[in-house]
């Protein structure tokens, strides 16, 4: 089995160098009411884009919280074949696994009985369909090459390329992820969404995604709600609108009785001035993240620490700012800052430190918490963390989402430990963002993606009350 996988691997490695899309993973409407489905892409390409028979104002999808990230379902296909997949704003690529015996995932063990990792079957779908060489997703999928290149050694003439009619189908893709690698084809297929009325759905023809059979530490499908074509908000026609959600705590996590909306339209950005928002930076060399100004941090009553330039904004070179990814657990900054954070919290806490866990778990601080009448959710004084964005946006971070609960109480007290995590554990903070602000720190709180003014919104919310609310 070892040889296997091994083998396997390297064979991932292979098709890493040679068909690798480097995935960039930290838009315009006459009406302003109304919308139509489908982007005018500015390629080659003359196959359709996504269409649906009405206007489609808004979607809403209800999301779940599971143990370490968000999913909603997808419902693709003819008959419907129902696939929960994660939701990822630092990716753009919409994929699902696909084969229900062929589907592989590499280094997954943890998954393997994972009620979530359902598989699309296009034998089953009698609207699936392969997406082709004339298309512009296919190209957009192999950009990191020559476009022409992988339809190329497919047999398409330079002739059928260059007008963007070569019928031939899309070559296999890998797309990488910071720890994770999904190789397969590009399949178009019939999405159902819910308007803003959940009782009712729509379909969405030609929507294109990716069927895969592989993946390496990528045991569930996503949900890509990048800025780049192949994103599931620019497929459906809502980059110059936008999109909002409120991610339940994690002690809603696989709980089945409740979830938030995640809204996708004019409703997510309509009747938004409560919000403290910040503008969304522009990234010279990785335009499809979605990009924020990081300027202060307080710590408590403490004064403002000042972060680095490279959490401001970019250098030179594009590299640096600070990307807001849903598909990132935990929030990461760039050291020293890191450290001068954690050095700060060690000032201002003075509960016995739990080391042991902190070797165990790669955390930096833990402590040794009173917990009154072994209650975890009760009230503590650790200090609270504000983040402080461009244009005097401020955040206090939400109790919980700074210091998490190890364990299960014992004798009144309980192990709580800081979940930011330093950038040099994952990747060289010198290039590419300089920080990630991850969905961990984004429980209760309402995040509004506005794309039309180009900024992000921020309000703490009790988003399982907003949630049975709505």
């Amino acid at each position: 089995m070892s040889l296997d996988i091994c083998t396997t691997f390297n064979f991932f490695l292979f098709l890493v160098a040679t068909l690798t899309f480097a995935n960039s993973r930290a838009r315009e409407m006459t009406n302003p009411k109304s919308l139509v489905l489908g982007l005018t892409y500015f390629s080659q390409s003359t196959i359709p884009t996504p269409k649906s028979a009405t206007r489609l104002l808004d979607m809403t999808e209800p999301l779940k919280e599971v143990r370490d990230g968000y999913v909603i379902s997808l419902n693709l296909g003819t008959p419907p074949q129902i696939i929960q997949v994660y939701l990822d704003t630092g990716s753009d690529l919409t994929w699902v696994p696909c084969g229900n015996l062929s589907f592989d995932c590499l280094d997954c063990n943890d998954y393997r009985n994972n009620k979530f990792t359902t598989s699309f079957s296009p034998s089953r779908s009698s609207s699936s369909s392969r997406d082709s060489c004339s298309s512009s997703f296919c190209m957009d999928i192999h950009s990191s090459d020559n476009p022409f290149d992988p339809c190329t050694m497919s047999g398409c003439s330079l002739t059928t390329l260059v007008r963007s009619t070569c019928s031939r189908p899309c070559p296999t893709f890998a797309y990488t992820y910071g720890d994770g690698i999904v190789t397969g084809t590009l399949s178009r297929d019939i999405l159902r969404v819910h308007a803003s009325n959940p009782t009712l759905t729509q379909e969405i023809t030609g929507f294109c995604f990716g069927c895969v059979g592989t993946t390496y530490r990528e045991p569930i499908g996503i949900a890509g709600f990048g800025k780049g074509p192949l994103s599931l908000p620019s497929q459906l026609g809502f980059l110059q609108k936008g999109f909002s959600h409120c991610f339940l705590p994690f002690k809603y996590a696989n709980n089945p009785n409740i979830s938030s909306p995640l809204i996708v339209g004019d409703l997510a950005i309509t009747s938004k001035d409560y919000l403290q928002f910040t503008p969304m930076l522009k990234s010279p060399i990785y335009p499809n993240f979605y990009y924020i100004g990081l300027e202060a941090i307080t710590v408590g009553n403490t004064t403002p620490t000042q972060v680095p330039l490279n959490l401001r904004g970019f250098d030179s070179d594009g590299n640096g700012g600070m990307i807001i990814d849903s598909g990132t657990t935990y929030t990461h900054l760039p050291e020293p800052f890191y450290s001068q954070l954690v050095e700060t919290l060690e000032a201002a806490i003075t509960y016995p430190r739990a080391t042991q866990v902190e070797e165990r778990s790669g955390f930096s601080l833990c402590y040794h918490v009173p917990c009154q009448f072994n209650n975890i959710l009760g009230a503590d004084d650790l200090p609270p963390i504000t983040f402080h964005f461009l244009k005097n946006a401020s955040l206090t971070l939400p109790q919980g989402n700074s210091f998490y609960a190890m364990d299960a109480p014992s004798n009144s007290t309980v192990v709580k430990c800081l979940l930011f995590q330093s950038m040099d554990d994952e990747i060289d903070h010198q290039y590419g963002p300089a920080g990630v602000f991850g969905s961990f720190q984004q429980q209760n709180v309402e995040v509004v993606y506005d794309l039309d003014k180009e900024r992000i919104g921020f309000q703490v919310s009790d988003c399982a009350m907003a949630a049975v609310s709505s």
